[in-house]
């Protein structure tokens, strides 16, 4: 079935909204990879660029890729704002929200649409994710705890490295090659039941960068939708397709957002009393993460600004 053109008003089974920022040579791979595919589902695609100034990727979409809406905007509003501006237009019963630095596989599209499509109880999907070298890259988690904020990646986390709290948090032991209910999957490339999405009006815009995809998994929980994951639907993810602009940038909105996530969702009856432990691991990962960046930067001259790409 062929994709959906933009001045198609014909039902669509799948909208795959891809946020992009100055990632336009991988943007052109994962297009690609979707447009040279044959899918039994009816898909659009939407490209929301959050203002690239840095490479020619509207330029790029407009010129190249006719059957894909583009929406430009004329500013970086973050990952939650620019996905809300993709999906609020999209026609599919299911919207898969994808990162520009992915490559889709034969098939993995349709499988996403049919899984949902069998289970009305899922309000949300994820494929098994691959590194380029066909290596697993772990797509899903247990949602964070108190104890996952002091122990993962803190110099408790060291001196204790099989704690228990870390171990549950990465799901060590998940079998990758089964469907499985999980607690939350990675936003680089997450399907989401439009009807869930309307629920709670999409992806919180308090949420710049970074564990936007846990709240939105959380908040699916709250109303009762199951999230998970298909090994059938494969997506390589090359990682890092605009994140690394600015590293000392991305630090702070990382632990800025888990601190987010902790005071949003865990501060209800006891957790205020245990808040101030999580904030205390969150607050040892980021320095202990700023030390690590400068003595990269003084060590080996790795530039505390860098060019690469984004999450």
């Amino acid at each position: 079935m062929p994709l959906l053109a933009p001045d198609d008003t014909s039902p669509a089974d799948l909208s795959v909204v891809i946020l992009n920022w100055n990632a336009c040579e991988f943007l052109v791979d994962a297009l690609n990879s979707i447009l040279e595919k044959q899918w039994r589902s009816a898909i659009e695609i939407i490209v929301v660029d959050n203002h690239s100034q840095l490479d020619d990727s509207v330029a790029v979409v407009q010129r190249d890729f006719s059957t894909v809406r583009l929406i430009a905007h004329d500013a970086n509003i973050g990952f939650s704002a620019g996905n809300n501006l993709g999906w609020k237009v999209a026609r599919g019963r299911h919207v898969l929200f994808l990162n520009p630095d992915t490559i889709t596989h034969d098939g993995a599209l349709d499988a996403l649409v049919d899984f949902l499509d069998v289970h009305p109880q899922a309000g949300a999907c994820g494929p098994k994710m691959l590194y380029p070298d066909g290596a697993l890259q772990a797509s899903c988690r247990a949602f964070p705890s108190v104890g996952a904020g002091l122990f993962r990646n803190t110099i408790l986390g060291r001196i204790f490295p099989r704690n228990p709290w870390t171990r549950s948090y990465l799901m060590q032991g998940f079998n990758h090659e089964r469907e499985a209910k999980v607690d939350w999957l990675s936003g680089s490339a997450l399907c989401v039941r439009r009807e869930a999405m309307h629920q709670f009006g999409g992806w919180d815009e308090d949420f710049f960068m970074y564990c936007e995809d846990v709240d939105l998994c959380y908040r699916l929980k709250q109303r009762g939708w199951e999230r998970c994951y298909v090994p059938q639907a494969v997506i390589t993810h090359r990682i890092g397709a605009s994140s690394d602009w600015a590293q000392g940038a991305m630090i702070r909105q990382h632990h800025g957002s888990m601190l987010l996530f902790f005071r949003k969702h865990y501060t209800r009856g006891w957790g205020i009393l245990i808040f101030p432990l999580a904030a205390l691991g969150i607050g040892i990962r980021a320095l202990g993460a700023v030390i690590k960046l400068y003595r990269s930067y003084f060590r080996h001259g790795i530039p505390v600004i860098k060019r690469g790409q984004r999450k």
